[in-house]
């Protein structure tokens, strides 16, 4: 995939995450700010790089990581206690601006990439796309709107910015967080027995 620089220039941005939520599996709360290799949105088809994935709040941190697509077709929006048992957050904030790509305007539009890079169900654009962004740059990440919460900002940080550009708070247990019903409620989820 060929990438334009000056499209690409056109849409870095300084962005500097304050205080953006972390949902990671519990059993990895001794390392907030590990990665592993995995299918998510913008990882390497490779395996070449690692990503940490950061929400601007809780909502969309759940809904992004636990919540998915999962109700798709359901009515009843229930989560399991159980579930959340498997899952902690953490706060993580940037040590200084991050260079990100914007593509939460018209960039893919402007860098004539498909929009499913950032709207759709699939993918493998998206993963083609982030590949041909950490090998032909050297920015720091993504800058997107959630698929699941239109209007809430995540950031995709590359491995390359993690452990120079960002620091976290230890990782909590999401069940016993006070924040987790009304997130919860956000999301139009119940938690059930």
């Amino acid at each position: 995939m060929s990438l334009d620089p000056a499209i690409i220039a056109q849409f870095t941005i300084r962005f500097e995450p304050i205080g953006y939520i972390r949902a990671t599996p519990w059993d990895h709360r001794a390392t907030p700010l590990g990665m592993g290799y995995g299918n998510t949105r913008f990882a390497s088809p490779t395996n070449d790089f690692t990503l940490l994935y950061i929400a601007v709040d809780l909502p969309t941190s759940i809904a992004e990581a636990i919540v998915r697509d999962r109700f798709e077709g359901h009515v009843a929006r229930e989560l399991m206690r159980s579930e959340l048992a498997d899952w902690g957050v953490c706060e993580v904030s940037a040590k200084t601006p991050l260079a990100v790509l914007d593509l939460r305007g018209d960039a893919c539009f402007e860098l004539g990439v498909s929009t499913d890079i950032v709207g759709a169900k699939g993918q493998d654009e998206a993963r083609t796309f982030s590949q041909a962004l950490y090998d032909g740059t050297d920015l720091d990440g993504i800058l997107y709107r959630s698929r699941l919460r239109k209007r809430h900002d995540c950031v995709a940080v590359y491995d390359r910015a993690v452990s120079s550009g960002l620091d976290a708070t230890p990782v909590e247990p999401l069940e016993t967080l006070a924040g987790t019903l009304p997130a919860l409620r956000a999301l139009k989820t119940a938690l059930i027995a």
